[in-house]
């Protein structure tokens, strides 16, 4: 990796180690780290060089990054290469990284489990198996509403919510017992 500093090495080193372990591979996590950290959009010739790759592994890293959508193309004025950088904003790749784990994992577990839910179960085994897709189904749309909402909300908002923790399970205790009491009252 010529020409990075032991810090950018170090990161770039560890998200491809990393990358193994999200399902993609080494070279595109090394190259997705290389392009967030960078302080200007990079060319495919300038990623090959800095991190000794061939042309042809960076172009097809590239074009994975770019299926995720957790790059950008640029383009600039006089220059007829292509340029790639990454939102700086950690909110907004995870979001991104969110959106394309639900469209190519989540959606269609769910659509097969709807239409298995629509099934006729044959016997015993099959109604037990359709009870347990349907737990399945019902957990995975209760996640999704969840999900929509949270994508709704502002960065600053979203990170205030997960400060709270369980903080957020006594509000809820709280909220059940004046319920309680409510109700009792009646």
């Amino acid at each position: 990796m010529s020409g990075l500093s032991p810090l950018v090495r170090s990161f770039v080193g560890h998200f491809g180690e990393m990358g193994s372990r999200w399902g993609i591979n080494r070279t595109v996590g090394q190259i997705y780290a290389l392009i967030y950290v960078s302080p200007e959009p990079l060319n495919a010739d300038q990623i090959a060089e800095r991190l000794e790759f061939s042309r042809s592994n960076v172009s097809m890293g590239l074009k994975e990054l770019q299926a995720w959508r957790l790059v950008r193309l640029r383009h600039f004025g006089g220059d007829r290469r292509e340029y790639f950088d990454a939102p700086a904003d950690a909110w907004e790749v995870f979001r991104t990284l969110a959106q394309e784990r639900r469209r190519r994992e989540i959606e269609p577990t769910l659509s097969m489990l709807r239409n298995a839910l629509l099934e006729e179960p044959a016997d015993a085994a099959d109604r037990i198996a359709l009870e347990r897709m349907r737990g399945m189904h019902d957990l995975i749309e209760l996640m999704l509403g969840w999900f929509d909402e949270i994508q709704r909300l502002d960065a600053a908002t979203l990170a205030r919510l997960m400060k709270m923790g369980a903080q957020v399970q006594r509000l809820l205790d709280i909220g059940e017992k004046v319920k309680s009491v409510a109700v009792a009252k009646r």
